[in-house]
Parts: structure tokens; sequence; C-alpha cells
């Protein structure tokens, strides 16, 4: 097949995912029952415990991360319950739901690899620094902030996979990434919405790239974080901003100077490492 401009290729995209040709990303099932009984607020840490240990992969994931010098446990977290009760319920259900996202970014073949590794490793990057800076905020969730990073190019992997049935433009470098970068938000957006995400996360994968931004409030939000972090990002890979930070309203909300080093701020090498 063959498309003429982005926004042919959005539409039919569009139309792919309606008649289900092309499915979205989907959480692991035991990531969503500890989201949903937490939100409930129906289960005890038992209970929670219980849940996880159905996803061997998870479980020993989160005992890493309960256990790892970025939650500072003092003495060790030998099993599940212990680690709900010490990092909290809604600290493992967005752990969960972190922890989860790195077996959404799987590749359907081995051509397009490659982009779903660096599409996953940059999401890494900017959830660090999120988590770093969202430290600094005290109306700001640490682990929300995390999330937000991590999702915030969710969008660019349905586009991966009508590409890889298309013939050509998996091959064609620069059309593909030209695709990736435009049309990531609209359906990142609708992403956000069938795993039932909140406003405020799926806020950012539609707005984080929305470099003259106004919200409503004064108050910094988790696209500010993002918008921020992504810039540190690509400031860290050698690449250009797409925009003058001294412009860019996010970094006063966030009380930052446009200049500032936030790869200095703690914690953001131990985040990388649990989640590369």
């Amino acid at each position: 097949m063959h498309f003429t401009n982005e926004q042919q290729f959005l539409d039919y995209l569009l139309e792919e995912i309606e008649k289900d040709r092309i499915v979205l990303p989907s959480l692991p099932e035991v990531a969503l029952k500890v989201r949903d009984a937490v939100d409930k607020g129906d289960a005890n840490a038992s209970q929670l415990a219980n849940m996880i240990s159905e996803d061997a992969a998870l479980t020993a994931r989160l005992l890493q991360v309960a256990n790892s010098p970025l939650y500072r446990a003092r003495t060790e977290i030998s099993n599940l319950q212990m680690a709900v009760m010490r990092l909290g319920y809604n600290t493992v259900r967005t752990l969960m739901m972190g922890l989860a996202m790195k077996q959404v970014f799987q590749p359907d073949s081995a051509l397009l690899g490659n982009y779903f590794h660096d599409v996953w490793q940059a999401s890494v990057d900017v959830a660090a620094i999120s988590r770093a800076m969202a430290t600094l905020s005290s109306h700001l969730d640490t682990e929300q902030a995390l999330l937000a990073g991590l999702i915030h190019q969710i969008g660019k992997l349905p586009i991966l996979s009508l590409a890889d049935k298309s013939n050509g433009i998996a091959k064609d470098q620069q059309t593909l990434d030209h695709l990736l970068e435009s049309l990531h938000p609209n359906i990142g957006e609708i992403i956000m919405e069938k795993w039932n995400f909140p406003t405020s996360l799926s806020r950012v994968v539609r707005e984080y790239k929305l470099w003259d931004r106004q919200p409503e409030s004064d108050e910094a939000d988790y696209v500010d974080v993002v918008q921020v972090a992504y810039l540190e990002h690509l400031t860290g890979q050698g690449k250009e901003p797409p925009a003058e930070p001294s412009q860019i309203a996010a970094f006063p909300r966030l009380g930052l100077a446009p200049d500032i080093e936030v790869v200095e701020i703690k914690g953001i090498d131990e985040t990388r490492q649990l989640f590369s």
C-alpha cells in the first residue's frame, strides 16, 4: 500500500485500529488487576501479593525494585507481602504498571526491533529524569511521574506495527521517522483511553510536545515534568532541542531555570538501571 501524506497514513491507521486489524498494545492482566484492586480499596497486602505472584516476571522485578537503592530498604525484602507493605499500596500499583510497560515494547518482527528498543530506552531515560524532577515538587507523585515518562511515546507502537505491514515504509527510515514523530501523540491518546489511564497521564501523551501550551492552572503538572525531561534527554543525546528552553513555561512552573543540569538530581541512574 502507498500513502501520499501523513494524514492519509493516520486515517488508514485509525481505520485499521477500529476494525481490529491493528491490535493496540495491552498491559499484562496482573498489572491491571492490581491497579483496579488498589483503586477500589478492597484488597489487603496479602491479597495484592497473591495477585502479583501470578506473573513470575513482574514478581521478580517488583522485588528487585523494592530492594534497590532507589527505595533504600534497610533490610532485604524477601517476599511480596513485605514488598507491598514496605512500598505502600499506591506505589505498588504505579510500579506494577510501570514494570509491565517493558512487556508492551516487544516487536512483532526483527525488522523493527531496533525501533522498539530505541523507543523503550528513550522512554526509560525520560521516565528516570521525570521521577527525579518530581521529587522537587511536593504536589507531584514520583511514581506517577515515572509512569508518565514511560508512556509518553506509547503511540509509536501501533505506527510501527502498521509500517511493518506496509510495503516500503519500514525500510524507508526518513519517512518512518517523520510519521512516528508527527502522529504518535494522536495514537497515544487512543491507547490511554483503552487502558483507562487518568486524565493527568493521558494529557502527557497528547501535549508533551506542545511547547507553547498554557494550562489553566499555574501549578506544575506531569506534562511539564515530561517536557523538561524530554528536552534533557535530547540534550544528553547531543541533539538540538525542538524549542528554546527559555521560552517554555514548564521550567518556571516547576521552579527551574532553563539551564538547569537535571542530571545532577539523585536517583536518575538508579531508575535507569531498574527499567532498562
